[in-house]
């Protein structure tokens, strides 16, 4: 009776992590224009840009070492286009440039998570009201599961009829709308749940 409980429980446990192996192998990181002018010194210097990129260096350390998809994408520009250099690509990390705020038009990002049976992307990246959100509303419209790292983001004051819209109340406000299509986290809960 008691080697049946414990093939039971082995039995669930092999089961469970089988599970969490396939739906962490089917889960892409897609870091968003983490670029060189959006930190000091830059064209396009946003809110508290570092603290979000070493937040978006933990996660894609964590990518690298499980040997998971990492798609980098940069948005074309005359200067300052770099990837910023603690989330900088190495080896085969693939680099997609975009001219567009959403990652997938004109670009060939989505045959390229198909091609590799993705089905769940971790996003993160700047800006948080732009090219982020334009990612994670994209990204849902194709039919993926979206975590969205909410600390490994950032963007700027907004100005509207001259009013000044403080960074952090862009940052969240995004986030507040972004709710409805992607689990919004933060890079502690990323560490504890991950894979979803």
């Amino acid at each position: 009776m008691i080697n049946k409980i414990l093939l039971v429980l082995f039995l669930c446990i092999a089961g469970f992590s089988v599970q969490a192996q396939k739906e962490s192998s089917n889960t892409a990181l897609i870091l968003i224009d983490i670029q060189d002018f959006y930190f000091p010194d830059g064209a396009a210097e946003l809110s508290e840009p570092i603290p979000a990129a070493e937040k978006a260096q933990a996660i894609l350390k964590h990518f690298r070492k499980e040997g998971l998809l990492v798609v980098h994408v940069k948005h074309k520009a005359k200067a300052g286009a770099g990837i910023y250099e603690l989330v900088k690509p190495i080896g085969d990390e693939l680099v997609i440039e975009k001219t567009e705020v959403n990652a997938f038009n004109g670009t060939n990002l989505n045959e390229v998570l198909k091609a590799n049976g993705i089905e769940n992307l971790v996003v993160l990246g700047m800006q948080t009201h732009m090219c982020v959100e334009g990612a994670v509303r994209g990204a849902y419209d194709l039919g993926y599961k979206l975590a969205l790292v909410e600390d490994a983001c950032a963007t700027r004051d907004l100005v509207f009829n001259d009013m000044t819209i403080e960074a952090q109340e862009v940052h969240l406000s995004t986030l507040a709308t972004l709710k409805s299509y992607a689990n919004v986290i933060n890079s502690e809960d990323f560490f504890k749940k991950f894979p979803f």
